[in-house]
């Protein structure tokens, strides 16, 4: 692979439709983990219930407290009665969010959609490229009551299969509101499950990222650097950059669960030179060449072909280990993406 001309396309890969989890597991965590050692790109099979065995006493687990908020919803064109729905991404000042649209072509300008007989509208204020716009909520009364009452949890296209408990699509730990996707890799984590990592001395801190289209959304350009990455929200309190910072300073190690973990943590790195108590916008994209300045290691799921999130794991840990450790995930039938199975990425 050309660092100067990396192609979508080199990030691409055969998975059988039928390895695309479409139901969580039982028990959280017995999914299969593939161990991947980055100096030598061997890699083991093993299960999430085996992932204290990896770390030591004095490490730092890095977790993304965010919540995912109900933010799908159906309603009507108020002028024609035209089928509208809005994916709430983010929320910006003074009650509008920005909002990807499904059938957004009918969806102009002062265009009001109106959800569940008129208990909440939202107007079209600004109309942005690819399904983007930016919609005033109209309402009386709490707005996130209103949500929780019209909204539906906003699973990922690939999955058909009705969620029976929308608890599964949030983490153990989840506590923020605010995302619009759950930070996967968190799902196979069980209360038990930290209670042992933190016997064997392992610390754990929480970040938060509100997950939206930067994270989910497909790539459309032929070239790697032309994919220009959707902005979203992190933010880092005065402990965690504290607690993270003596970690570095004592040489201890720093493991992120999932993608957005990793963007939080080189994010605040990148504009501070070290961890500090902070909320910005972060369009950081993480490809091959990157320099990684925080982790030593991360815990993710398996990826979509050609999305940035597989790229990001290739910067970490080699892109010819990745690619083969998911033509081995795939022959070993790994259940793949939001409910599949996950990789731990260590540098041992």
């Amino acid at each position: 692979m050309d660092l100067n001309d990396i192609k979508t396309t080199d990030f691409d890969y055969d998975l059988p439709e039928e390895l695309i989890a479409q139901t969580p597991l039982k028990d959280r965590k017995t999914s299969r983990m593939m161990v991947l050692h980055i100096p030598t790109g061997e890699y083991e099979h093993k299960h999430f219930y085996d992932i204290v065995d990896y770390f030591h006493a004095g490490d730092v687990i890095v977790r993304n407290n965010t919540r995912v908020i109900p933010a799908r919803l159906f309603g009507t064109k108020e002028e024609t009665g035209a089928h509208v729905e809005l994916l709430l991404l983010k929320q910006m000042e003074d009650d509008i969010w920005e909002c990807l649209v499904g059938n957004a072509k009918v969806v102009k300008i002062d265009t009001v959609v109106s959800f569940h007989d008129g208990r909440l509208k939202a107007k079209c204020v600004e109309i942005g490229d690819k399904g983007l716009r930016k919609f005033k909520m109209i309402y009386t009364g709490i707005f996130n009551e209103i949500l929780d009452q019209l909204g539906e949890v906003p699973l990922p296209p690939y999955i058909h299969e009705k969620l029976n408990d929308p608890e599964r699509y949030q983490t153990v730990y989840s506590k923020i509101e605010g995302s619009a996707a759950a930070p996967t890799a968190g799902l196979h984590f069980t209360k038990e499950i930290f209670d042992a990592l933190r016997a064997k001395g392992v610390t754990i801190v929480d970040v938060t990222l509100h997950v939206g289209l930067g994270t989910f959304r497909p790539m459309d350009t032929e070239h790697v650097k032309d994919h220009d990455m959707h902005a979203e929200v992190c933010m880092m309190s005065k402990e965690a950059a504290d607690t993270l910072n003596k970690a570095k300073a004592e040489g201890r190690r720093i493991f992120a669960i999932g993608t957005t973990s990793v963007r939080t943590l080189e994010s605040v790195w990148n504009v501070y030179g070290k961890f500090e108590e902070c909320s910005l916008e972060t369009k950081l994209f993480i490809y091959p060449g990157y320099k990684y300045h925080t982790i030593d290691g991360m815990l993710t799921n398996f990826h979509l072909p050609k999305s940035t999130l597989i790229m990001m794991i290739c910067a970490l840990a080699g892109y010819e280990n990745v690619m083969n450790a998911y033509k081995e995930a795939v022959k070993e039938q790994y259940r793949f993406f939001s409910f599949g199975d996950c990789m731990l990425l260590t540098n041992e």
